[in-house]
């Protein structure tokens, strides 16, 4: 079972900008409810998309440079990166099916462009 990526300032290029294929990159913090809403969705996409997609989490109190680069201004957020550039954000708490449908959306369209 594959699990989230831990996603610090210091390995963001490499982790997130730099990956062969699409990153998932959940911003969160410890005391957010909403975020432990949404950590068993990621959780369970870092296994559902495995090989597919990199799923990874920025903690934004350990981590403040990374959220102040994309503009992180609320919590949860979840953000795709495909090719070293940010293609989806998404602000707030969304159920499964509707963060999966926006997944599997990106990645069709990033099927056909390739």
């Amino acid at each position: 079972m594959a699990h989230p990526v831990t996603i610090t300032d210091s390995n963001f290029q490499s982790e997130v900008l730099d990956s062969e294929i699409p990153v998932l990159v959940d911003f969160w913090a410890s005391w957010c409810t909403p975020c432990k809403l949404v950590a068993p969705i990621v959780e369970e996409f870092s296994t559902e998309y495995e090989g597919r997609v990199k799923v990874g989490k920025v903690d934004v109190d350990a981590n403040p440079a990374t959220p102040g680069m994309f503009g992180i201004m609320s919590i949860p957020t979840l953000m795709v990166f495909q090719g070293g550039k940010a293609t989806d954000r998404i602000v707030g708490f969304q159920p499964k099916p509707a963060l999966k449908a926006r997944l599997d959306a990106l990645l069709g369209a990033a099927k056909g462009a390739a």
